[in-house]
């Protein structure tokens, strides 16, 4: 029968990479940690564990298994926690990742105050457009725009975020503004190829729903502040989030050339691995970047 301490071994041996760092955390030497997760994959009849110098990588009924396992370990933590009265307590050490628009916009300050309110937290946050995988790569909390597939994560909403097309008043000087997207083919099209679309796909409101309309153009990225800034040189017309460029719509920097035309709009989510109820230190921290995106909820 499959030991439940075995279990909580396991996760830990997954969150922290290392049998050596689990076995320190655990006052055990490396020979046991390795020898009862051994035990584990003998009872279960599977591997779990892919092991090399370097490092260990989850097998498929590892990642399975880890769900599992990582629920029993909150439950158990939680439990300890309550008893011995460091449940309310808010110390500890929280992973994440964020989009660079998010970062840069809001969160880096959001996250850095939060730290200044509770002195025992560290926080470690990586700006990055990529879709980490918050198991494997041992993220605690994901900021997510756009679309969530996996069940096995936790997504909790927190605002939607309206896109935009816009140009500077330089470009449409020489250019003209299109009156409607079909004109949007005779100009020069700026994209992103951070979408969930494709860079030359862009969506609007039609009278028989949303449609998709194939633009082209000469300059392409997948850094938002590049765009941005290709936008505000005059180069072309762009197709971007509405808080990237909310302050330089207040300046005339740049005019949105089609308002409530453009279909696009995309959820912005917290996202944590599955538990029956997350740790109070990520509830904290995702309804302060809650409240602050709430604050500023004019920019989306």
């Amino acid at each position: 029968m499959t030991r439940i301490d075995d279990l909580i071994l396991f996760a830990q041996v997954v969150e922290q990479g290392s049998f050596s760092r689990v076995a320190e955390q655990n006052s055990l030497t490396n020979s046991v940690v390795s020898k009862r997760i051994a035990r584990l994959e003998k009872d279960l009849g599977v591997q779990l564990l892919y092991r090399t110098t370097r490092k260990l990588t989850l097998s498929e009924a590892g990642k399975k298994l880890y769900k599992g396992a990582a629920n029993v370990q909150q439950v158990a933590t939680e439990a300890i926690n309550t008893v011995s009265g460091f449940g309310e307590s808010i110390t500890g050490h929280i992973k994440m990742s964020v989009p660079t628009i998010s970062g840069e916009l809001l969160l880096a300050d959001a996250v850095a105050e939060f730290c200044a309110q509770y002195p025992g937290m560290t926080v470690d946050m990586s700006l990055e457009n990529l879709f980490v995988d918050l198991i494997e790569d041992n993220y605690d909390l994901v900021i997510r725009t756009g679309y969530l597939e996996d069940s096995s994560l936790i997504a909790r909403h927190i605002i939607e975020s309206q896109w935009i097309i816009c140009a500077s008043p330089g470009y449409i000087k020489h250019h003209g503004r299109p009156t409607e997207p079909e004109a949007l083919i005779d100009y020069n099209c700026l994209q992103y190829a951070y979408q969930t679309t494709g860079a030359s796909e862009w969506e609007f409101k039609g009278d028989e729903g949303d449609y998709i309309l194939k633009i082209k153009g000469n300059f392409t990225t997948d850094n938002a502040s590049a765009l941005r800034k290709a936008a505000l040189g005059g180069y072309g017309i762009a197709y971007v989030p509405r808080c990237l460029v909310y302050h330089d719509l207040l300046k005339g920097d740049l005019i949105d050339v089609m308002p409530n035309q453009v279909a696009k709009k995309l959820g912005v989510y917290a996202v944590y691995p599955f538990t029956r109820k997350p740790p109070k230190k990520i509830r904290l921290l995702i309804e302060h970047i809650r409240q602050r995106y709430l604050a500023i909820s004019e920019y989306f």
